[in-house]
């Protein structure tokens, strides 16, 4: 192993000192033109150079890291694009309205009056007391025996007969002031003696809260040629 050491370095020192001469023949042949040659003769020196070298302790190469996924960020989904929509129609101006006449606003109406005070009513006044009870005359009791009125003559043969309504003035004493007809029977002979029976009858006077007061009464009389017969 030592023998072998003197054999390498005199190698290399013999290529060394072989490649300065290259150089120095190269510089050479560029002055006087034979570039060509001295190219011819460089290469092989350099191929020759390249054995010569030791060996290097070969460097197993790295296995490639296996590369590394990116994510990829999502794609943005593309929003729905609108259709257009129709362009409005230009709606033809109105002609313009005449301008209402300018009314002044109405002036704000008056307070309402107040309203009097009313004053506590007064009393109301007692009833009036009832009115007295008033009995009209009769001539139609039982105990009086008024005797029927007489049928004229003449009246009873032209056939003469109706009802006779007299206001008769009766006094406190049932005895009969005055007489008159009310209601005549169509017949002055009967309406006369009418009045006649009348004043000679008696009758019930009159009361007013169960005092007897003269006061006025309707008799009626009747003649009819039924009972005269």
């Amino acid at each position: 192993m030592p023998a072998a050491m003197p054999s390498r370095m005199n190698r290399r020192l013999a290529v060394v000192l072989s490649v300065v001469g290259l150089h120095v023949l190269a510089l050479w042949a560029l002055q006087s033109g034979l570039l060509r040659r001295a190219v011819e003769l460089v290469i092989p020196v350099q191929v020759m150079a390249e054995f010569i070298e030791l060996p290097q302790p070969e460097i197993e190469p790295q296995p490639p890291a296996p590369p590394v996924a990116t994510p990829t960020p999502p794609q943005p989904r593309p929003r729905p694009v609108a259709p257009p929509l129709p362009r409005p129609l230009a709606a033809p101006s109105p002609e313009p309205m005449p301008l209402a006449p300018v009314v002044p606003p109405a002036p704000p109406a008056p307070p309402p009056p107040a309203e009097p005070v009313q004053a506590a009513a007064p009393p109301a006044p007692p009833a009036p007391p009832a009115p007295p009870r008033i009995e009209l005359p009769s001539s139609s009791a039982a105990y009086l025996n008024n005797p029927r009125p007489p049928y004229p003559p003449l009246s009873m043969r032209l056939g003469e007969q109706g009802k006779v309504v007299l206001r008769v003035f009766i006094e406190v004493d049932g005895t009969a002031s005055r007489a008159e007809v009310g209601t005549s029977s169509g017949y002055e002979r009967l309406d006369q003696t009418a009045v006649q029976t009348a004043l000679r009858w008696r009758y019930v006077p009159g009361k007013r809260a169960g005092v007897p007061e003269a006061m006025w009464a309707n008799v009626p009389i009747v003649f009819e040629l039924r009972y005269a017969q």
